[in-house]
Parts: structure tokens; C-alpha cells; sequence
């Protein structure tokens, strides 16, 4: 089944280009320049990605990804931005975008970008079925769309960050993830800052699973991680 993806640009001939070429790839899209118009076609076409230009008429990106994200906080959201400033990324994240792409971009690295956020998202048990998923890991159960990760002590309520991070490690049970990726995936760049965040997190996550010997997070140097799971 072809992927389901919902494309907001306001430029006609860049947007023409981009969901031919998608399209030929085999993508499902849906394409939509005025940012008032992007929430009707989000409940109706029920999409698996979202690449969403931040200036847009009516309705900009920032705010149209809080929206998004307030209905499906899994749903990958991939920025397009002309903006350079380190400010105005930051603001991306903040409003829930998992990754971005600098304009002018290649169409290869878009394809490639979206082709990450997917196998990002779609681990074992980690589909996007609705506000009820749940996958089970060893003594725990995480509800990736509530935040939440039960453990035999009570309910952890995860940040964005950490939920980001856990639903990318239990995408790839029991395989290597690239460092890189991960840091691409939640920061949209591995810078030596981003690097140190993650580190904290993924010792936070360590101690979340502290009652479950049978679950760990193993680091492999030069490498990335292994999330394992008896």
C-alpha cells in the first residue's frame, strides 16, 4: 500500500515538481498551499507524513505542526525552511517537527529524509493505529501517543523528547540505531550540544527501566545503540 503523504508548499512550481516526483516514487500525496486549508485534508486523509513549509499564507508552519501534533503527537512532521537562523529551527522543534530540510533541497534528499521518518515510525508494534496503541516491552507498556510508559512501580510520564527518542529505540528492537540518525530524527542536526542532550536522555530512559532486568539500552561506541528486550 502506498504511503499516505500530506505536502503543504505555496510556491505552485516547486510544489508541481515535488509531488510529481514523489508520486512517482510511489507516494500517495495529497498537496495543499494555503495553511487554512491544511487541518481538513489532515482528518480526512489521515496521513503517515507530513512535509509542511514553515511560511505559508494564512496559517504558518509552526503553528499548523502544534495543531497536528495536538490530534497525532506520532505523526512525523518534516519542515522545509529558507531560514537559516538557529532561532528559528529551534522554534520548529518546539512545535513538534521531527527533522527539516533547508531550502533549496534535492529531491534525493528529501526521498531520503522521508524514507527515514517512516522506518522511524514503523517498528514493530509502533504503527499509528490511534490513541489506544500500546506496545509491550518486557514488564513495561508504553502508549506512545499519551506520553506514557507503565512500569511495575506506576505510570512515567515522558516528555516529548524522551517519548521520541523511545519510540526510535523500540522501532529498532533489538538492532543497532545509528547515533547520527537518532540525533537527526529528534534535533534535525548531531551537533556536539545535541549529542550531550541525548546522552542524559538515554541515561533517563536507563533508569525508567530499572525494574526490568531483562531491558536494556547498550551503547555501542562508534556506532549508536541496541535496545534490547528479553
Amino acid at each position: 500500500m502506498a504511503v499516505k503523504l500530506l505536502y503543504i508548499e505555496d510556491e505552485p512550481h516547486l510544489g508541481k515538481i515535488v509531488k510529481e516526483t514523489l508520486e512517482k516514487q510511489g507516494y500517495h500525496v495529497v498537496w495543499e498551499s494555503d495553511g487554512a486549508r491544511v487541518i481538513g485534508h489532515f482528518q480526512s486523509f489521515e496521513p503517515q507524513v507530513c512535509v509542511l513549509d514553515i511560511m505559508l499564507p494564512h496559517v504558518d508552519g509552526y503553528e499548523l505542526c502544534r495543531q497536528i501534533k495536538s490530534m497525532r503527537p506520532s505523526l512525523p512532521v518534516i519542515f522545509l525552511t529558507a531560514r537559516t537562523e538557529t532561532d528559528d529551527l529551534v522554534k520548529g522543534f518546539e512545535a513538534g517537527g521531527n527533522d527539516y530540510i533547508r531550502k533549496p533541497f534535492s529531491m534525493e534528499e528529501l526521498i531520503v529524509r522521508i524514507q527515514n521518518m517512516i522506518h522511524m515510525n514503523a517498528g514493530p508494534g509502533l504503527r499509528d493505529s490511534g490513541p489506544d496503541q500500546e506496545v509491550k516491552l518486557g514488564r513495561y507498556l508504553y502508549r506512545p501517543q499519551r506520553y506514557e510508559l507503565i512500569s511495575p512501580e506506576g505510570t512515567i510520564t515522558l516528555s516529548q523528547r524522551e517519548s521520541e527518542i523511545l519510540s526510535l529505540l523500540a522501532g529498532s528492537l533489538n538492532r543497532v540505531i545509528d547515533r547520527k540518525q537518532m540525533l537527526l530524527s529528534v534535533w534535525g542536526d548531531d551537533s556536539f550540544f545535541n549529542s550531550r542532550n541525548l546522552d542524559v536522555y538515554i541515561r533517563k530512559l536507563r533508569d525508567y527501566f530499572k525494574h526490568d532486568q531483562g531491558i536494556r539500552i547498550q551503547t555501542l561506541k562508534g556506532k549508536g545503540y541496541l535496545f534490547l528486550v528479553n
